[in-house]
């Protein structure tokens, strides 16, 4: 399936849109608010996970809520993350993704092949475990490939 396109800001205010990623794997996921625990713990094992998941492909991590920019940037900052977070306060690339709930994100993950396809889907992933179980799904989808 087709990945749905996005045009949003990263904590720093640049413009990010699916096209960016073209050619890598993209880890895309879409979390509640920033700076709530389990929200904070899914982010800093991504931040933790992030260069084993670099080496695999070069694929790259993207986080998606409804928090401003500013708010992307403290949360960025406050936990040293060193990924891309995205401000989807008008909800646009939630809904295309089916990950938007009641008043907040669903926490899903998609993973997506340098083609732009959604090659695996994540729905209400458990924040502890989530940073591995993409290795592990990673590592296979690229040796299946």
């Amino acid at each position: 399936m087709k990945a749905a396109d996005f045009n949003l800001p990263d904590q720093d205010g640049n413009m990010h849109q699916l096209k960016n990623y073209a050619g890598k794997w993209l880890v895309l996921y879409f979390y509640p608010e920033d700076d709530t625990f389990g929200c904070t713990t899914e982010a800093c094992n991504f931040s933790d996970a992030r260069e084993v998941i670099a080496k695999l492909g070069g694929a790259e991590v993207v986080g998606i809520s409804k928090d401003t920019v500013e708010s992307h940037k403290k949360f960025a900052d406050k936990y040293n993350l060193n990924f891309t977070l995205l401000s989807d306060e008008k909800h646009t690339a939630m809904k295309a993704y089916d990950s938007w709930g009641v008043m907040m994100a669903k926490r899903n993950t998609f993973i997506i092949n340098p083609k732009g396809e959604i090659v695996k889907e994540y729905r209400g992933v458990e924040p502890n475990e989530h940073a591995a179980e993409i290795i592990k799904d990673l590592e296979q989808l690229q040796a299946a490939s």
